[in-house]
């Protein structure tokens, strides 16, 4: 029965309650921490539990009134408003009681490169970042530019930004891929559909104590930093490009005059990068994890078009189709998008774990 699997959620919190009001756990403050932060992530489980029982309880109750003359009327009342209740309380519950995503509440490193299509394939990757800014501002979170590359005709070729809030990676997630965009260029003569593509990315932010590179596993490279058309906009090797040689991770930041500080942001991302990679080799050992992913997240596959002449954004892993292309991507409404998403993942997640 669903009811016996709340139990122990329930049993769970309230232990936790009595440890904290212990002078043992007072004393350390690493377990105190440990167990204020899971009792902070059952609560809202809890609350939906208690109120799943209490109301189950009072059909219960109710059902075994029907049959009385004198409040039979009442019960039949009381159960045409509470039995209606259960079954999405239990869907709720269903999802509170999902394995989290340890990556959910980090900030995230949001990696765009051109790809197919040349200028216009650099032009859609500004239009996406200002999807995806707008978008960021409508979360209240914070957007900063990391390292940005140029395109000859305008747009860039490669940009990344580390995004800042709240459940940062948890929205944005399952944004990695490849996004096709099919429109009429400005320099088409003939009135003509392009199709371009640009590679997405979502690495998410990594504390120095989550990711160990040692120092004798990065080769670091210094270079004259050069603009759009490769002229030189810095007279001193400021740019830095680090390569993590076990896996063969490399990366190249120019955008700031000093090289440490070039440095410095290099780190971070490489970081990051090396993470996402052991991240994916445990989910790739992992047939449960692959389900969870909405498709691999792998840059070469293709997970969504935009197609400007009909107004249409179409999601091909779970066969979503949207005719509101202009908002989406001119008012970043991108939960038009993002929420089906997180519903079909936790759906098969759900059914992963027979809920």
């Amino acid at each position: 029965m669903f009811q016996e699997k709340l139990h122990p959620f329930i049993e769970r919190y309230e232990e936790i309650n009595r440890l904290l009001s212990s002078p043992e756990i007072a004393a350390d403050i690493k377990r105190m921490t440990e167990l204020s932060k899971e009792q902070s992530q059952l609560a809202p489980l809890v609350e939906k539990a208690r109120e799943y029982l209490q109301i189950a309880e009072a059909i219960e109750e109710n059902r075994a009134m029907l049959g009385d003359e004198e409040f039979g009327e009442m019960a039949k009342e009381e159960l045409s408003a509470l039995e209606p209740r259960l079954p999405t309380l239990e869907e709720e519950i269903k999802v509170l009681m999902l394995p989290r995503d340890p990556n959910d509440e980090k900030n995230i490193y949001l990696e765009l490169r051109a790809g197919t299509g040349g200028d216009e394939s650099a032009l859609f990757v500004e239009d996406l970042f200002k999807m995806y800014l707008r978008y960021a501002e409508r979360q209240g979170w914070k957007v900063e530019i990391v390292s940005s590359s140029e395109g000859t005709a305008g747009g860039y070729k490669e940009l990344i930004a580390l995004i800042k809030g709240e459940g940062v990676y948890s929205k944005l997630k399952y944004e990695g891929g490849t996004h096709r965009v099919q429109r009429v260029p400005a320099t088409e003569t003939q009135g003509r559909i392009h199709t371009s593509a640009v590679t997405v990315a979502v690495v998410p932010e990594v504390e120095d104590v989550e990711v160990d590179i040692k120092p004798n596993e990065i080769k670091m490279d210094v270079y004259r930093s050069s603009g759009c058309g490769g002229q030189s906009v810095n007279t001193t090797d400021s740019a830095v490009r680090l390569t993590h040689i076990p896996t063969g991770i490399v990366v190249a930041i120019q955008d700031e005059k000093s090289q440490h500080k070039n440095r410095d942001k290099a780190m971070k991302v490489l970081k990051a990068r090396v993470y996402e990679a052991m991240m994916r080799q445990q989910q790739e050992a992992t047939a449960s994890q692959r389900k969870l992913q909405v498709g691999s997240g792998d840059r070469s596959e293709k997970i969504r078009t935009y197609n400007y002449p009909q107004n249409r954004i179409t999601d091909h892993r779970i066969g979503l189709t949207l005719y509101a292309l202009d908002d989406v991507v001119n008012n970043g409404t991108l939960e038009q998008v993002i929420d089906p998403l997180i519903a079909h993942a936790q759906a098969e997640a759900i059914q992963e774990a027979g809920l």
